[in-house]
């Protein structure tokens, strides 16, 4: 008796690049992994999407769309080539408007994209009607998915079998056109038996020719049990990936896999292992300068109570590592338990994933519910769609009062048309004041990426990789013409002072530079009732700053903008009074409690 062929789907160059790097990785380096991995026998690739857009013009300077059109070249016409997207998010952190959504697909469609994974992390399926059509409508072929975890111990509502059959149901009585399924678990938590009964329950909703495949992570350790019990109830295919990106935070390894089925009614279609051995060696020395976060390659058992997405992790806890606050992740983990409890039960996948993660840091950093992340306060309004249950409503009132927004019920794309700040319109004038190309590249670039977006595109992004140093640097080595290089988190900075000019990495700024002396050293005052300082309350990097040395402000006045977690925070003037010093410039990292400005 034949065995039944297992649809593979190699995730290492997207979910994997994410869950290991935090997506930060250059297209140069794993190209010849991918030529490798073809050669073996995978002739299904996830070549981009989620993190992996935004990353490369946020961490690696490069173009997502020329990553894209290398990756269609490598591989060939014939190789399907499978992007993710988040619905009405598509590959932003925020929703978009109808014309962005619609860009979005066309774009994919161009530039060598066969399929699009499409979820909502709400799983309301209001939200994939749209983009599901923009996605047909592209010509692409629309994977529509339906996203699962498993709930913290004590909760209920949903996250059942019985909740994801009615999802489906939901989107086949919207009609919305696909041509496969997908259940998504991107933290890898929801337990085998449960996997097991919601495919059982599909595979008798939708005609037997339809694919159905499941996608989970090892990060709870239970991955492999979860695709065997898949594969038994009439799963079609399953993700993989390749060493070094495999198991830990990302997909079990394909090798793993194929032992795991050996000797069963399974066998994963057009595999030659002895090659993939070779593709795997390929793949570890194309990366061998990258540097491994310990956490991403290992389970973590505590993921049951706190269910945070592989790519979520270790993004996070790089983040964390990069301030100088690792130490606080346990702890902030452990928040992070509430903040799904009471925000209404939306899977822990991006965006929503980044969203409790975020509030969970705000609860541990400035105290529980004292600030109210933008991503989850907008969440529990109903900004995003329906959230699986009400939220609690303590929570929302919060919200509410912190972010000054009623709740709302509107359709977040109703919401999105409407607003002037989003669209094709404003992404051209931010084009346009920026005098840069108005192409639908570039228009979609800034819709979904924002400042920094525009950033790359005049040629002002940094490279920020993580790769393993091989001499270690001089913590400032002095260079001709009185410039300094000066490292910082394996970050080199090029500073030169002159004429009260600093020039750091090219960018000028103003600045005001005395000698010092014993006499001024006296005078200098300290923080009194007449002059405060403004310091940071968490770690981050300086993104904005809003008044200059001189400038009146008036208490509650947002005097600097920074970014720490992927979330903005501003610092506001604690006073009434006048700018005396400003003591930070953009980009600058800081550090909790650094003075930023004082007020006199």
């Amino acid at each position: 008796m034949a065995k039944k062929q297992v649809h593979v789907m190699d995730t290492s160059f997207r979910d994997g690049f994410q869950s290991v790097f935090g997506a930060r990785v250059f297209t140069k380096d794993f190209l010849p992994a991918v030529a490798a991995a073809k050669e073996a026998g995978i002739r299904h690739f996830e070549a981009g999407g989620g993190a992996r857009f935004q990353s490369l013009y946020f961490y690696c300077n490069e173009d997502a769309f020329k990553m894209m059109d290398d990756f269609r070249a490598t591989v060939g016409p014939n190789v399907e080539l499978q992007t993710l997207a988040r619905g009405i998010n598509v590959v932003a952190l925020d929703s978009q408007s109808s014309d962005i959504i619609d860009l979005h697909a066309k774009m994919f469609k161009k530039h060598g994209i066969t399929t699009i994974r499409n979820f909502d992390a709400l799983n309301d399926v209001n939200n994939l009607i749209y983009s599901g059509q923009c996605i047909t409508n592209a010509g692409l072929k629309h994977e529509v998915t339906i996203t699962m975890m498993e709930l913290p111990p004590g909760c209920e509502g949903a996250h059942t079998a019985e909740f994801y059959t009615k999802t489906l149901k939901d989107i086949l009585d919207a009609g919305i056109p696909f041509t496969s399924i997908c259940y998504k678990d991107a933290s890898g938590t929801a337990v085998p038996s449960k996997v097991y009964e919601t495919i059982k329950q599909a595979r008798k909703m939708v005609p037997a020719s339809t694919h159905i495949c499941f996608h989970t992570h090892e990060t709870a350790g239970i991955s492999v049990l979860a695709y065997k019990a898949a594969l038994d109830a009439g799963c079609d295919g399953i993700s993989t990936a390749m060493a070094p990106v495999s198991g830990g935070t990302s997909q079990p390894d394909i090798i793993t896999m194929w032992h795991a089925l050996r000797g069963s009614d399974y066998e994963l279609e057009g595999i030659d292992i002895n090659k993939i051995l070779v593709a795997e060696d390929v793949f570890k020395d194309c990366m061998k300068d990258y540097f491994v976060p310990p956490e991403a390659i290992a389970v973590e058992s505590y993921i049951a109570f706190a269910p945070m997405p592989g790519g979520a992790l270790t993004a996070n806890t790089q983040m964390m590592r990069d301030n100088n606050i690792l130490d606080r992740y346990l702890e902030v983990s452990r928040a992070m338990g509430e903040t799904v409890k009471r925000g209404g039960f939306g899977t822990s996948v991006t965006p929503v994933s980044q969203f409790y993660f975020q509030q969970a840091f705000n609860n541990v950093m400035f105290g529980p519910w004292k600030k109210i992340a933008e991503g989850y306060g907008k969440m529990v309004l109903g900004y995003f769609g329906k959230t699986p249950t009400a939220p609690d409503p303590e929570i929302v009132k919060i919200a509410s009062e912190q972010l000054k927004l009623e709740p709302t019920t509107r359709h977040p794309l109703e919401i999105n048309d409407a607003d002037p700040k989003k669209g094709i319109a404003a992404s051209k004038k931010m084009l346009e004041d920026a005098k840069l190309p108005v192409t639908d590249e570039n228009i979609f670039i800034a819709a979904s990426c924002g400042d920094k977006g525009i950033s790359f595109l005049k040629g002002e992004a940094k490279s920020n990789v993580r790769k393993i140093s091989k001499d270690k640097p001089a913590a400032s080595e002095k260079k001709e013409g009185g410039s300094y290089t000066v490292t910082v988190n394996n970050q080199p900075y090029t500073i030169s002072i002159k004429d009260n000019k600093a020039v750091v990495n090219g960018k000028s700024y103003d600045v005001d530079v005395k000698e010092a002396s014993a006499d001024t050293a006296k005078a200098a005052p300290a923080s009194s009732g007449a002059t405060v300082e403004v310091k940071s309350p968490l770690p981050g990097a300086v993104m904005k700053v809003l008044c200059n040395s001189g400038d009146a402000v008036k208490e509650g006045q947002p005097i600097f903008i920074i970014e720490a977690m992927k979330m903005e925070t501003k610092i506001c003037s604690p006073k009434n009074g006048t700018v005396s010093s400003i003591n930070v410039a953009i980009g600058a990292q800081i550090q909790t409690g650094q003075t930023m400005a004082t007020i006199s």
